[in-house]
């Protein structure tokens, strides 16, 4: 994958497509046949089980005696009180059930889908992917104290306590300057041009589908282990949509593409509807 230095010229035509309202085409463009809605899987385990197994919102509903529908939100689908946290929910047979991640569609699932947008483009070795550049130590930045990169280099939580003891909170000096602090992409693209859409601002990369067909593909991407957040072919057969707030993936693209998807058993998915709300209390079934 290569960094793409003018994001205007290569996805310029994206944010045309985009609304300033809070419906999900503040994020994901109009302009396409069909909208799947792939749902990041959820997690839960016994209350004597310290281990979490994935779960799908299926399985949630099934649980808390609700109902799964493409404009379903996760905290009315575990019938979370106005008052209650619904980042964790005991489900009435005891189970406890963990909400998705949100801006990270799982590398397996991910996988699966490349099969089918493969075969619904004519271009699958031009690709353009795309990450938030918010997410921490993957740019470099100019501030005080240690580089976000230079902490995650080793999974070792010892080695990264002693690493955070070893520097003086900046607040402490309070004349301490200000210097570059090196991310996980170079300096350059740390301080190149970004694809500037509502509210988000992106890195781009040229791609092809088959970087991503691997589950380990993270292991090999440019801006470390963070999320893909955006991809589409050249042709603009389709676009995919990681939005950092959504805990579930859009795929805007054929009715033919998004069937396919949705009849995969391996993914949890639903056609929604164009012009759809993605806001958490936009349930109105599971109310």
């Amino acid at each position: 994958m290569e960094w793409i230095s003018d994001p205007t010229a290569a996805a310029g035509w994206l944010r045309d497509r985009l609304d300033d309202d809070w419906s999900m085409h503040h994020f994901v463009p109009h302009g396409y046949e069909a909208y799947a809605r792939v749902f990041h899987p959820g997690f839960v385990h016994r209350a004597a089980d310290a281990v979490e197994h994935p779960a799908t919102w299926a399985d949630a509903a099934a649980a808390f005696g609700t109902t799964l529908h493409a404009q379903a939100s996760w905290q009315h689908l575990v019938r979370t009180p106005s008052d209650g946290d619904w980042h964790s929910r005991i489900a009435p047979d005891g189970r406890e059930f963990a909400a998705p991640l949100e801006g990270a569609l799982d590398a397996g699932i991910l996988s699966r889908l490349v099969d089918h947008l493969s075969t619904h483009t004519t271009t699958p070795d031009s690709c353009v992917a795309a990450a938030w550049e918010g997410w921490g130590g993957m740019l470099g930045y100019t501030g005080t104290g240690p580089s976000q990169a230079s902490l995650s280099f080793s999974d070792d939580e010892v080695h990264q306590q002693v690493l955070r003891q070893s520097f003086r909170n900046p607040f402490e000096n309070p004349f301490q300057r200000a210097t570059w602090q090196p991310g996980v992409l170079s300096d350059e693209i740390s301080k190149g041009a970004r694809l500037e859409l509502p509210d988000r601002g992106h890195v781009l990369f040229s791609s092809s589908l088959s970087d991503f067909a691997d589950p380990e593909w993270q292991s090999r991407a440019p801006w470390g282990d963070q999320p893909l957040s955006l991809l589409w072919p050249a042709d603009r057969a389709w676009v995919m949509v990681s939005e950092i707030d959504f805990d579930s993936t859009i795929v805007a693209g054929s009715h033919e593409l998004v069937r396919a998807i949705c009849a995969d058993d391996g993914i949890e998915a639903l056609p929604i509807p164009e012009g759809s709300s993605l806001h958490w209390d936009s349930d109105e079934i599971n109310r």
